[in-house]
């Protein structure tokens, strides 16, 4: 089996576990809850209700365990239509609350990560994001030194971050994630501009922020490493009068075959695309590459206009649907819910991320006996998710996926509307780039 196989394979896997440990009919009179955290309304409720459909489809499917009736408990951190760290520390401070809550799917969303881990966590409530990547949620190490071009490590206090242990309050781990960290999606960029490709001359840009001044450099020193060229970068402050034609021109005159870009799509991202065909001309023939900050957005394509075509973003999570072995239950899930935005990025990851609360829950309900686990017991088994037989999925000690997966998506179209196909997936999991 190969290992973006293996990292996905768990979907199907884990759901004929629980066809043992579930039965068909009611309980009576005792009730599991399960906790959610996402942003469920305004625009980015188009990412979140999905994911929640995830969550639901699986609980659907497996209503009793072990004599529990399984509830959903879901709660919407966007306030005006964005994800609110406020509001995502207060919804998971309800949910500790409640005492039948022993777990939580969500964030979807570093930030509202950063305020919620605390809260879980003075708990031992374990949390499961299908989505949040900042590097320093689970680790003191926002940029590795081998994926720095000055070759020097950067701390998540040198990123103006808190650190892990910041977010812990009781020193112990709550928090486990199913994405891959923000370090990885410049590296493999990198990797899959020069070996599929074959790009050896790219200039490189990112918005002046932390977030994409890390995926630049990390593009940088992997693509360097590989034996490519960088001819040019330039960090830039956003403003709505951003021309970069004159380092365009500078760029092909360096022989620049394409352009990496480090940011996202609110901070002109994607209208650098558009401002790239008056010195490149427009078309796919050379590439604009970036990361989850342009991925998939409709916005993205809205900007670059007549030169969508050809921008390649990465987006740190497995796509299930590129897997065999997951095909059973997106089909059954599709089957349910029919509409075409029912179904998004992180559905089936979140269908994922239950099925691994249920495993904990299972094993968590036997050593009580047959009744309500503590909380930290079931945050101990998540933890042992991975160690045992037929468990292909992990997580690592600090809470991150063993198998860091980066997919990676093309715009074809100027249509915003249109999906971004899947074009590959770079897989880190059985050695990292640094």
């Amino acid at each position: 089996m190969g290992l973006l196989t293996r990292a996905i394979a768990w979907l199907p896997l884990l759901s004929l576990v629980f066809l043992i440990a579930c039965s068909g009919g009611g309980a009576v009179g005792k009730t599991i809850k399960i906790g959610v955290d996402l942003p469920l309304s305004g625009v980015e409720g188009q990412a979140g209700t999905p994911t929640l459909n995830g969550v639901r489809f699986y609980v659907h499917q497996h209503p009793v365990l072990d004599g529990y009736n399984v509830v959903v408990s879901a709660r919407d951190d966007a306030v005006n239509g964005v994800h609110n760290p406020k509001r995502g520390a207060e919804n998971v401070a309800a949910l500790v609350a409640d005492p039948l809550v022993m777990g939580i799917i969500g964030p979807l969303d570093s930030s509202v990560a950063r305020a919620a881990i605390p809260v879980a966590n003075k708990a031992y409530l374990a949390m499961i994001s299908p989505s949040t990547s900042n590097p320093c949620l689970t680790r003191n190490l926002f940029l590795p030194a081998a994926l720095n071009p000055s070759r020097v490590a950067i701390s998540c206090q040198a990123a103006s971050l808190p650190s892990p242990a910041d977010l812990r309050p009781t020193s112990t781990n709550n928090f486990f994630r199913l994405a891959a960290t923000d370090d990885l999606q410049g590296a493999a960029a990198a990797d899959f501009g020069y070996k599929n490709l074959h790009l050896l001359r790219v200039a490189v840009l990112s918005d002046h922020e932390v977030y994409g001044q890390a995926l630049a450099d990390s593009f940088r020193a992997r693509f360097t490493k590989l034996g490519g060229l960088v001819v040019l970068y330039l960090d830039f402050a956003p403003s709505n009068t951003l021309d970069l034609t004159a380092f365009f021109k500078q760029a092909k005159q360096d022989g620049a075959q394409a352009i990496y870009f480090g940011g996202s799509t609110a901070n002109r991202g994607c209208a650098i695309r558009a401002q790239m065909a008056t010195v490149f001309g427009a078309g796919a023939a050379i590439p604009y590459l970036g990361g989850d900050g342009i991925a998939e957005d409709p916005a993205c394509v809205r900007d670059a206009g007549s030169n969508a075509p050809g921008v390649y973003a990465t987006v740190p999570v497995v796509d299930p649907s590129q897997d065999p072995a997951s095909k059973s239950a997106i089909d059954a899930f599709k089957a349910e819910y029919r509409n075409s935005w029912d179904y998004g990025a992180y559905t089936m990851l979140a269908y994922g991320a239950t099925a691994i609360l249920y495993d904990a829950f299972d094993r968590a309900i036997g050593d009580a006996s047959g009744k309500l686990p503590a909380r930290r017991t079931v945050t101990d088994d998540v933890a042992l998710t991975g160690t045992g037989a037929n468990r292909p999925f992990g997580f690592s000690p600090i809470g991150d996926t063993v198998h860091p997966v980066i997919s990676i998506y093309e715009a074809q179209s100027s249509d915003p509307a249109a999906a971004w196909p899947w074009v590959g997936a770079i897989d880190y999991s059985a050695k990292l780039p640094y």
